[in-house]
């Protein structure tokens, strides 16, 4: 079969790269340019490791640089452009994408796995906390979740960490059903409210079928990737709730906004949204800064690997002794290629951002371009993350040992 166009790897990866914001000129660091950001990934994953910052936060300061985080509060809590949803995981995502998540709302606790049959059947167990939950929302919201009383009538059980938190499962699973929302947040407590309380009134409420919300998420995911194949968008954004991709993504072919593709390396079947086409045109303006383990240009580890050739796993959970970069693992994107693994660790007491390892891929230069590159952007990284010095350990060779002379 033949395709409409033909991409070598480098043109695939280097329009994924662009597609992310993370080639180019970059977005402005206000909330104009948090706003271009959002709207092309569309989530930002939520994540509770905090060793230099918070994922969400990172995410953003590798395309905008330094800029302030108070403004990521303004669309989230006062504009409430923004909302905390699940998306491919416990997420920040648009308002104005709410019809596509109200999908899985309509139907959650969805399907006859045993984990879904526990939770419909816990829920109804437990109507009276529900209404405790929902009327205490009403009357005093926002609360944390000190603010509710444990009157289950049957006690949250599992094997993990939530074995009795009956009142934490209970604004969960109303989260879920889009009955309550995170309405801010205390350090990492969230506050909770009534979704009626804040969603705001412009945000779309007309019920979408599911063929449309996977439609229009489809073409999210695809904007976003800049190549992907079907497995790819299954894996993005809403992840695992695709049902009938295949042929939402042929009804968008025939609609020609979409068009088909074959990447360098084999045969699959590969798309390409006609919004980003133009970019596959533009004059290639590589930078180089570092990842979260969790950024969404490599939230995909299979895809990561297809088109970087870069096996990359996160080893917060690996025990010490059998880790081979170190606990927390920033990639290293230079151009269009990852370049290697970094490793830092923020000392806040000290103010101080400690690089205990930094390990390039076997092709990588040590040339002073490079390395000056690098050094640029672990010192962007410190400057964000309120550091003042920048040190290294003895896992750092000699040659990438040049953070110190870009300045802080």
């Amino acid at each position: 079969m033949s395709y409409a166009l033909t991409l070598s790897l480098e043109s695939a990866r280097r329009l994924a790269v662009r597609c992310q914001h993370l080639a180019g000129p970059r977005p402005g660091a206000g909330l104009d340019g948090l706003r271009q950001v959002l709207r092309t990934l569309r989530c930002l994953q939520l994540d509770p490791v905090n060793a230099v910052a918070r994922s969400h936060l990172l995410v953003l300061w590798s395309r905008v640089g330094g800029y302030d985080p108070a403004d990521l509060d303004v669309l989230l809590w006062q504009e409430r452009w923004l909302f905390e949803y699940w998306a491919h995981a416990a997420s920040i995502v648009l308002a104005e994408d709410y019809p596509i998540h109200q999908v899985t709302i309509r139907g959650y606790p969805a399907g006859e796995s045993g984990y879904a049959r526990q939770v419909r059947g816990w829920l109804s167990a437990n109507d009276a906390l529900r209404q405790h939950v929902l009327d205490r929302l009403r009357e005093k919201g926002p609360l944390p979740i000190g603010g509710f009383d444990d009157v289950a009538a049957e006690p949250w059980r599992s094997s993990g960490w939530t074995n009795g938190r009956s009142v934490e499962r209970m604004l969960d699973f109303l989260w879920f059903q889009g009955q309550v929302t995170v309405a801010g947040r205390s350090g990492r407590t969230r506050l909770w409210d009534l979704t009626e309380h804040r969603l705001p009134e412009w945000a779309g409420t007309e019920p979408l079928s599911r063929e449309e919300a996977v439609s229009r998420a489809a073409e999210h995911a695809l904007r976003a990737l800049g190549v992907a194949r079907a497995a790819d968008i299954e894996q993005h954004f809403i992840r695992d709730r695709y049902p009938g991709l295949a042929g939402v993504l042929s009804d968008l072919e025939a609609a020609g906004l979409i068009v088909p593709a074959t990447v360098e390396g084999g045969a699959e079947r590969w798309h390409v949204h006609r919004d980003v086409l133009g970019l596959l045109e533009r004059d290639w303006e590589p930078r180089t800064t570092l990842l979260s383990p969790f950024d969404n240009l490599i939230c995909d580890r299979g895809r990561t690997e297809r088109l970087w050739g870069f096996a990359f796993r996160t080893e917060m959970y690996v025990p010490k002794a059998k880790r081979q970069y170190g606990h927390y693992i920033m990639p290293i994107l230079h151009g269009d290629r990852l370049a290697g693994r970094l490793v830092p660790r923020l000392d806040r007491r000290r103010a101080v951002l400690e690089i205990e390892g930094l390990f390039p891929e076997p092709d990588t230069p040590a040339d002073e371009a490079t390395t000056e590159a690098v050094g640029r952007a672990v010192a962007e990284l410190a400057a964000f993350a309120g550091a003042r010095e920048i040190t290294y350990g003895d896992k750092v060779p000699q040659p990438w040992r040049v953070a110190q002379s870009a300045g802080l």
